[in-house]
């Protein structure tokens, strides 16, 4: 299948690189034009060994892939790409089960949208994982505080407040906490939570998990059974939700 390669004419000389790969025609244009509307520098490949060589040449600073292509699995792919480059990879794919969602997530990607999608959420999703990925690399400075609606985390004074009044936190929901703040707006798959807060022996201990975040949620959420900031993604994990855009975690 012919690839088709079409970089955005007139795009704000700031605008985000975004390689799109995607073999159907529909979709791929119809991404395009949603990006190229939101000002973004946009390049669209529509089989996989064409996205890979265009990664390596073009540089871009986010990737939206399809994870059915013509010449390779998307899953594949993912992992390959995460081997040897730190561009955040965004899922965009009509497969909706929640082994190839979590497979992708643990194979490098940074999110997962489903087919059909909300041009408004997608874009959401993208700046969000660029604003990720500008923090992680240290391109920008950035205070050790985070907000999110109700909820800030001040790192270097380890204190947590909810409308304004410190919250004690047990260290363990604590650092779950401040894991999730770290990838805000990224869901973050069970089996990461559990190997980067109780350690890789406790990777498959659902249980604890659950418990403490039931636990955090009675702490921060205004109400815990309809929690607005620490989300779940069923099946998959948990997100919390993206910092205020005038304030970010390091």
């Amino acid at each position: 299948m012919m690839s088709e390669s079409t970089n955005l004419v007139g795009a704000s000389k700031e605008g985000a690189r975004i390689l799109v790969i995607d073999d159907e025609e529909e979709i791929g244009r119809s991404v395009r034009l949603a990006l190229q509307g939101a000002h973004f520098n946009v390049t669209w490949e529509m089989t996989a060994h064409a996205g890979v060589a265009r990664i390596a040449s073009w540089h871009p600073d986010l990737v939206i892939l399809d994870l059915t292509l013509p010449d390779a699995d998307g899953l594949q792919i993912c992992s390959e790409i995460r081997s040897w480059s730190p561009v955040p990879i965004l899922i965009l794919s009509v497969r909706d089960n929640v082994a190839d969602k979590i497979t992708a997530l643990e194979n490098g990607a940074d999110d997962y949208v489903e087919k059909p999608f909300d041009v408004g959420e997608l874009l959401a999703r993208v700046r969000v994982a660029l604003r990720h990925a500008a923090h992680s690399s240290g391109t920008v400075t950035i205070e050790p505080i985070f907000t999110a609606g109700d909820l800030q985390i001040n790192f270097a004074a380890r204190q947590v407040l909810v409308r304004g009044t410190a919250v004690h936190l047990t260290p363990t929901e604590y650092t779950l906490l401040t894991t999730l703040a770290r990838h805000a707006g990224k869901i973050m798959t069970h089996h990461m939570l559990l190997r980067a807060v109780w350690g890789p022996e406790y990777a498959d201990d659902l249980a604890i998990l659950r418990v403490c975040v039931a636990q955090l949620r009675r702490k921060i959420e205004v109400n815990s059974s309809l929690p607005q900031i620490l989300v779940t993604d069923p099946g998959i994990g948990y997100r919390l939700r993206q910092p205020d855009s005038s304030s970010t975690a390091n």
